[in-house]
């Protein structure tokens, strides 16, 4: 349970700083946003290992660069599954899916206790 709690806090603040710096997303307050990393969750749990399956072609094809697509593609749908989460357009969402996995990276790494 506190590991579920501590993805889920990681989430919110790399959906925060993607908010903060990426034009085109929005969020009105921290309870959106904590909504937010829960339904991203969710969608990269279940969603996301079949569309990463289906597009296995194409992620070959570009030598993995389509799984960024991927990425921006679960993020527009939690912008469409969360009211007041607001992802404007598909670059918005590419830009905000590379910045919430480089903060996730970073903030997972700084707490890994060995």
């Amino acid at each position: 349970m506190v590991g579920f709690l501590v993805r889920t806090a990681v989430a919110a603040v790399a959906l925060w700083v993607a908010v903060s710096i990426v034009p085109g997303l929005s969020a009105p307050d921290a309870s959106t946003l904590i909504l937010a990393a829960l339904v991203l969750g969710i969608v990269n749990a279940i969603l996301r290992p079949l569309v990463v399956l289906l597009s296995l072609p194409a992620t070959i094809l570009t030598l993995g660069l389509f799984l960024l697509v991927v990425n921006a593609a679960m993020l527009g749908l939690v912008g469409w599954l969360v009211p007041g989460f607001t992802v404007s357009g598909f670059w918005s969402a590419l830009f905000g899916a590379i910045v919430v996995s480089i903060v996730s990276a970073v903030m997972n790494a700084v707490m890994v206790k060995d």
